[in-house]
């Protein structure tokens, strides 16, 4: 795995520099391990797709998307497929308006030019008069990008909580609420009443969210739109489709292919 480090700060200079850069190129399956960071993470997948693992949930990061992860989360990160990673640190506590939870986030073609413009830099100085304009201007785009619908909720419910683990490791999984209700010990109606209270989606969303996430994991390792589907239980390839297009977009088969060609790789 390569890397661009930047330089520690000292106590004295610490408080001039509110933005900080780190470029990493992954290899396929690299794992970050369970950590958290003092600073805001700002991580852009350039290219390839990350998974993000907290406690609450799991976020799926496309290429050309980038998740947010307020400071003092903790959070784990695997890459799927070779991975560019360019991420921004922007200290806590200074804007009020940034995100509260992890999140994922388009990435506009300016917000990309901001992010690679200050992986140049390294570490932005509010005491020097352009990184200063250059720090709002990225502070106003990141309030502004819309967020994507790629996270999956956890239930808490010691149930409901077997049940999302039991599908998590069989995405493609078709028995019905009542028959995994049953095996975890609970009514159907309990099950379907924990998964609005605690992940705010109804289980069948929930499976469906869960499917579709899998299935950008199986895309990003070369499987096709077909096998994808399948795998992840779909009845037809066009219903995933249906469902991918409605999430993204576009559909699967436009969306990578478009990766494909215009992919730039980053130094």
């Amino acid at each position: 795995m390569s890397k661009k480090r930047r330089p520690a700060l000292d106590n004295k200079s610490e408080d001039r520099f509110q933005i900080r850069s780190l470029a990493l190129n992954c290899p396929t399956g690299y794992q970050i391990p369970l950590h958290s960071h003092e600073w805001h993470q700002f991580i852009y997948a350039s290219h390839g797709v990350m998974t993000v693992d907290t406690s609450t949930g799991s976020w799926v990061v496309p290429s050309r998307r980038a998740v947010w992860v307020p400071a003092g989360m903790q959070h784990r990160i695997e890459m799927l497929g070779q991975v560019e990673v360019r991420t921004l640190y922007l200290r806590d506590g200074l804007w009020e308006t940034l995100p509260k939870d992890c999140c994922v986030m388009n990435v506009s073609p300016l917000l990309r030019e901001l992010i690679l413009h200050t992986i140049d830099i390294g570490m932005l100085d509010c005491t020097v008069a352009a990184h200063c304009h250059l720090i709002g201007v990225l502070v106003d785009q990141l309030q502004a990008v819309n967020t994507v619908p790629l996270k999956l909720p956890m239930p808490n419910d010691k149930r409901a909580a077997r049940i999302a683990e039991s599908l998590r490791a069989s995405p493609g999984d078709t028995r019905s609420l009542d028959e995994v209700a049953r095996n975890a010990g609970a009514a159907q109606r309990t099950i379907a009443r924990i998964f609005v209270a605690e992940t705010a989606m109804t289980f069948g969303k929930w499976r469906q969210q869960l499917r579709l996430l899998h299935a950008l994991r199986l895309l990003a390792s070369g499987q096709s739109v077909t096998g994808a589907a399948l795998e992840v239980g779909y009845d037809s390839t066009s219903a995933f489709i249906s469902a991918f297009k409605h999430v993204l977009g576009t559909t699967p088969g436009r969306y990578y292919s478009e990766l494909r060609a215009s992919r730039t790789r980053l130094n």
